[in-house]
């Protein structure tokens, strides 16, 4: 019988193998000419050309890993909630929850508003499923979005979400197998990502930061659960000011 640490090995090996294997397969593919190619490519704070293959490909992977269950569901629809965001709203500079509220206040959905209901419903269900109480089911649901918003939000420069993925995970192999599957999806794209090779896009970012909340929450109790959702909380309003400063004119 498998131990916890053969599992976690396990997760951890399958989540990486998974994650090579669909990046390298659509890294592979014909190149497509035109408006399809591009679709596929963005340029990067450096002014690079790079790929969003790590996206789909550490979604799959993270989800694979995990095997499913709730965490799993979280992966899927916050992926899936993060590509509509990557390809729906490319032209859009709207950043931080205010500028998108702020756009359905005045009648219009923005891929933005879609992403955080999306991501907030999914992370929720899987909360409720996680836990029993509903106090910890609530504090659950704000832990796995908060955490998918987090990544995302550490997002502006090339491996920084992958590490942060990697950081936020390690604690969490001391408490369960659950964290290794982002973190083996992470590692198996890290050096194309700081090689500037690919971006993890919304797709992966909302993705293994959703895995990771996801652990976090199965690894603890209230009191932790409650501590990590008033950090994100905190997190998460001072990025809002900063996307504020970010927009305001000098």
């Amino acid at each position: 019988m498998i131990g916890r640490v053969g599992r976690t090995a396990l997760a951890f090996g399958l989540a990486a193998g998974v994650t090579r294997a669909v990046y390298t397969g659509l890294r592979r593919r014909r190149r497509p000419a035109g408006e399809e190619r591009t679709r596929w490519e963005r340029t990067n704070h450096a002014g690079r050309t790079v790929d969003l293959y790590a996206g789909p490909a550490t979604v799959l992977g993270a989800a694979a890993g995990i095997g499913g269950g709730p965490a799993a569901f979280a992966v899927l629809a916050a992926g899936a909630c993060g590509a509509y965001d990557d390809f729906a709203g490319a032209g859009d500079a709207r950043r931080g929850f205010r500028a998108h509220l702020t756009a359905l206040r005045d009648g219009e959905v923005t891929s933005g508003t879609v992403k955080l209901v999306g991501i907030g419903a999914a992370a929720l269900a899987a909360g409720a499923l996680l836990k029993e109480r509903p106090v910890d089911k609530v504090l659950a649901g704000v832990v796995i979005a908060g955490t998918a918003h987090l990544v995302n939000l550490v997002d502006v420069a090339p491996g920084r979400a992958v590490v942060t993925v990697l950081g936020l995970g390690a604690p969490g192999l001391l408490r369960g197998t659950l964290a290794a599957a982002p973190m083996g999806a992470a590692v198996a794209v890290l050096a194309h990502d700081l090689g500037e090779r690919t971006m993890i896009g919304d797709m992966g970012a909302h993705a293994l930061g959703a895995a990771v909340g996801s652990a976090i929450a199965a690894g603890n109790g209230r009191f932790g659960l409650a501590v990590h959702a008033a950090g994100l909380i905190a997190a998460a309003v001072r990025g809002d000011k900063v996307s504020d400063l970010a927009r305001s004119p000098m």
